[in-house]
């Protein structure tokens, strides 16, 4: 099978692409044939070094696919060669084959395209595990997502949406802008650092947001955290743009909070609540109240110039990778 491999730590460029041995699952493990695996910003990070998770080298990045199942190992119930699946692993998703646990399996609804069901888990994953457990989202509240037009802060708009909110969305172009006013945003921001404070009292008439989903940090992080409004809730969901340093007194002031949100960890530490959770979210795919913004599919082969356009925040809604099942090859 062709795997995407980091046999050392650096930029996408160091990445290669090799022929290994296929995979087999030991007891109670499942290997999966991989059709589509989703491209998202850990991914960048990961083969740098720079992410809480630190796997051996060499490793292949990439933390959610679909496809079918391949193999089951000795105990796996509930699953069986041929099921389509969503499956989640901490790494290993730039390949054909990879392997995991049942508990991080999914069935594929039907109807539903390989690369649309790669592109849930961890996105929509996070975002719905940010705001409906993180800050407690009620319908009419005020919800403002930086990143906007990236795959993550595309999800914050669509469940924010689906929560009952009204969604501000804030982005660094008016092309991006447009994806949002597309995907339900109410309101945009064309921001910068030295505007953003300033927008957010001119689109909420001085009132401020009640939530703050934050993928992106750095400069943004401080003019978004004055522009909340009192008991907001802030949420530190990454930093595509660095680790910023907040100013403890603004929480004080505004009676706010900042809430990190670790969709990992947490689907560590509360795996039953992670299981409600993923279920919800399926149900809604399902149905057709979300849907991924896909706006780029790469052959597995070309990883290195989708993490590219990803490390250099260029990326506009989702990529997906494709392995040569899911190109029908």
């Amino acid at each position: 099978m062709r795997a995407v491999l980091a046999r050392r730590h650096g930029p996408p460029e160091t990445l290669v692409v090799e022929d290994l041995p296929p995979l087999s699952p030991s007891a109670g493990e499942v290997v999966v044939y991989v059709h589509a695996s989703a491209v998202n910003f850990p991914d960048t990070l990961i083969i740098e070094d720079k992410y809480q998770i630190r796997p051996p080298l060499p490793f292949s990045p990439g933390s959610e696919v679909a496809g079918t199942v391949k193999a089951v190992g000795e105990g796996v119930s509930g699953f069986a060669p041929g099921d389509r699946v969503i499956a989640a692993c901490r790494w290993g998703g730039y390949a054909e084959e990879v392997v995991t646990t049942p508990d991080r399996l999914v069935p594929i609804p039907a109807g539903v395209a390989m690369d649309v069901a790669a592109s849930l888990l961890v996105t929509y994953g996070t975002t719905h595990y940010a705001l409906q457990d993180r800050a407690r989202l009620r319908p009419g509240e005020t919800l403002l997502v930086l990143g906007a037009a990236g795959g993550t802060g595309l999800s914050a708009i669509e469940l924010g949406k689906l929560m009952g909110a009204r969604v501000i969305a804030a982005a660094s172009s008016e092309e991006k802008l447009a994806l949002c006013r597309e995907r339900g945003a109410d309101d945009t921001i064309l921001y910068t650092p030295q505007n953003l404070k300033d927008e957010i009292r001119k689109v909420t008439d001085g009132r401020g947001v009640d939530v703050v989903y934050d993928p992106v940090g750095g400069d943004y992080a401080e003019p978004a955290l004055r522009g909340m409004a009192w008991g907001g809730r802030y949420l530190v969901i990454g930093f595509t743009a660095g680790i910023p340093k907040l100013p403890l007194n603004l929480p004080l002031l505004k009676g706010c909070s900042i809430v990190g949100v670790f969709y990992g960890a947490f689907a560590r530490a509360e795996p039953q609540r992670y299981a409600q959770l993923r279920q919800e979210l399926v149900g809604w795919l399902a149905q057709g109240r979300i849907r991924p913004a896909i706006t780029a599919r790469y052959p597995l082969e070309q990883a290195v110039d989708a993490l590219k356009v990803v490390a250099a925040r260029k990326a506009i809604g989702k990529i997906v990778l494709t392995t040569r099942l899911g190109r029908g090859e």
